[in-house]
C-alpha cells in the first residue's frame, strides 16, 4: 500500500465532500480541531488516540492520517507501535493485522 497515495486520494475525497457539503464539513472538521487540541492531553497523546481508535474500526484512511497527525505532533515509531500494542490486546487479530498498516504508514510517511 502506498500511504501517500492514500492520503492524497482520502483529502481528495475529503475536499470535494467539503465542496458538496459545506456546512457538515465545517462542523466535522470545527469538532476535529477542538477535540485534538492541547487541553489536558497533548496533540500527540489524542492523536495516537485516535489512531487506536482507527485501527479498532478499521479505516484505513483514519490510520494514514492519524498516523501523520501523530508524528507531526512528536509521536515516535515506538509510541505508534506501543498504541498498536494496545489495539492487539483489546481488538485481538483484526487489531494486529491493522495495527501492523499504522508501523507501513510511519515508515512510508517519514521520508
Amino acid at each position: 500500500m502506498d500511504w501517500k497515495d492514500v492520503l492524497s486520494t482520502g483529502q481528495a475525497h475529503i475536499e470535494d465532500f467539503g465542496t458538496r457539503q459545506p456546512a457538515a464539513s465545517e462542523g466535522f472538521f470545527g469538532l476535529h480541531g477542538a477535540a485534538l487540541a492541547e487541553g489536558a492531553l497533548t496533540t500527540r497523546q489524542k492523536e495516537l488516540m485516535a489512531l487506536a481508535i482507527g485501527i479498532s474500526k478499521q479505516c484505513v484512511d483514519c490510520i494514514g492520517f492519524h498516523t501523520q497527525s501523530a508524528m507531526e505532533a512528536g509521536a515516535t515509531r515506538d509510541e505508534i507501535a506501543e498504541t498498536v500494542s494496545v489495539c492487539v490486546m483489546m481488538g485481538g487479530g483484526p487489531a494486529l493485522m491493522y495495527g501492523t498498516k499504522a508501523l507501513e504508514a510511519y515508515d512510508q510517511l517519514k521520508d
